[in-house]
């Protein structure tokens, strides 16, 4: 049954009696409008956050083996291939999950597109020119440094391994070192491989606290005393070296060097390269932007944290283009992470979970002026959820260069420039996750613990049930 009340389109859905004993749908967030709402969170520079204790970074979240196994249960979320044995880093939405899924990108395109004049929207194809990726810098440069286990053929990413030198408090003597992978529960890990350490070689006296770095910052002797996480051999762990992320296809009939092309490893570039077609079709002036949901494929070494980061994800993007005044970009990407704050806390995330990292300047890409992150605390610990980063004219600039076609813009008094650009990126897989945990609740009733999903009206998979 289907009925319009308070202009709102409400389903009616009728639930087997079995779903009685833990209801998982509910739409206990009231709907608000989206506004500045003056920012009051604390702003952190970038950092790693861990926890010490092992534990979740807050004991009232739910944890991640409840919430995979909720997924699984309910028909949010499959392990892809589930019946091959699954395939590392890809995922299925069932019909809960796909309900919701889409309307958090329906929410998103009404709000950014439809309800504002100056954004316009795009579908760009997932496999273009390899020449895009060339110019954009992608095919030289778009890698993670990797290292593998010589022992036991394992693969990780060296900047998500921590290595710490075991060095005796009375002496200062380097002993050996410890290796783990990155996680809330790495100083308990490291602790127990440091215990281990020392019974096998039968040392004994007190270790100095732990002086974690990351395996990018192994020297050569370094290696020789680290062991890999996975066997707990010393010098087993490869050098770091580059791992290109985007996956490779060919196109047409023939297997070769012309043939070869690749599965877009983020939505921007279909942008940019657009970017003029745009503009004139569409008739727009500065400032506007244009907006995108996609598919994009990254060949992660090593997927992990559930759909946090696999290899098969959505993005929704803006491109918001702008004058190249040198001090317009600061306005443009204050006024992004405002709306993107308000915005997510509109469609039901806690804002007590969420939190800014600023990047510092030695972190940005050399043709980034800023980047902020919009950061959320998952049952694994504090990480990125959207990312507002000011690009200059560097894309632009790249394929004009490139395809020597002018991308510039002409303003009214006939002035030719290339518009610089704030670019606010939010996973669509991330923000599906990160609504899971703000919306896990648990409560008594008459005796018996349930578990209900609160979500707000706009992203409930299912708006009212009725249970007879």
């Amino acid at each position: 049954m289907v009925k319009f009340v308070n202009h709102f389109l409400i389903f009616v859905a009728s639930f087997s009696h079995s779903l009685l004993t833990m209801p998982v749908l509910s739409s206990a967030f009231k709907l608000t409008n989206l506004k500045n709402s003056g920012l009051n969170s604390s702003i952190r520079t970038s950092q790693r956050v861990f926890n010490s204790n092992g534990s979740s970074q807050d004991d009232s979240l739910v944890t991640m083996d409840e919430l995979v196994a909720l997924c699984k249960r309910r028909g949010f979320v499959f392990q892809s291939s589930e019946i091959y044995n699954g395939l590392a880093g890809f995922f299925d939405f069932g019909p809960l999950g796909a309900e919701m899924k889409k309307n958090i990108k329906d929410k998103w395109w009404q709000d950014v597109v439809r309800r504002r004049d100056d954004i316009v929207g795009l579908d760009s194809s997932i496999i273009s020119s390899p020449k895009v990726w060339e110019a954009s810098g992608h095919v030289a440069g778009f890698s993670d440094p990797m290292v593998d286990c010589k022992e036991t053929k394992h693969r990780f990413r060296a900047d998500q391994l921590f290595f710490s030198k075991l060095k005796l408090k009375a002496t200062g003597e380097v002993i050996g070192a410890v290796c783990v992978q990155e996680s809330p529960s790495m100083e308990k890990d490291a602790k127990a491989q440091a215990k281990k350490f020392m019974k096998a070689n039968k040392l004994e006296g007190e270790i100095e606290e732990f002086d974690f770095k990351d395996l990018t910052k192994a020297t050569a002797d370094d290696l020789a005393i680290i062991p890999s996480p996975m066997s707990g051999t010393p010098g087993t762990l490869t050098p770091p070296r580059d791992f290109n992320l985007m996956f490779q296809t060919s196109i047409g009939a023939t297997v070769g060097g012309s043939s070869t092309a690749y599965l877009r490893p983020e939505t921007a570039q279909g942008i940019f390269t657009n970017f003029k077609n745009v503009q004139q079709t569409a008739r727009i002036k500065l400032p506007f932007g244009i907006a995108q949901i996609g598919k994009a494929f990254r060949n992660e070494i090593t997927p992990r944290n559930f759909i946090f980061r696999s290899r098969e994800f959505e993005q929704m993007e803006v491109e918001y283009f702008f004058s190249d005044d040198d001090e317009e970009w600061k306005t443009e990407h204050q006024k992004w992470i405002d709306f993107s704050w308000d915005w997510l806390k509109s469609v039901g995330l806690r804002e007590e979970l969420m939190a800014l990292e600023v990047h510092e300047q030695s972190e940005l890409a050399h043709y980034a002026r800023a980047c902020t992150d919009i950061t959320f605390r998952f049952p694994f610990g504090q990480s990125e959820l959207q990312g507002i980063a000011a690009r200059g004219c560097y894309d632009l600039n790249q394929h004009q260069e490139a395809s020597g076609k002018s991308m510039e813009y002409m303003d009214e008094s006939n002035k030719k420039f290339l518009p610089h650009v704030i670019e606010p990126s939010l996973g669509v897989d991330r923000l599906f996750l990160a609504l899971l945990v703000s919306a896990y609740h648990k409560e008594e009733v008459e005796g018996e613990t349930r578990t209900l999903l609160k979500f707000h009206p706009s992203i409930a998979p299912i708006k009212v049930a009725v249970l007879p």
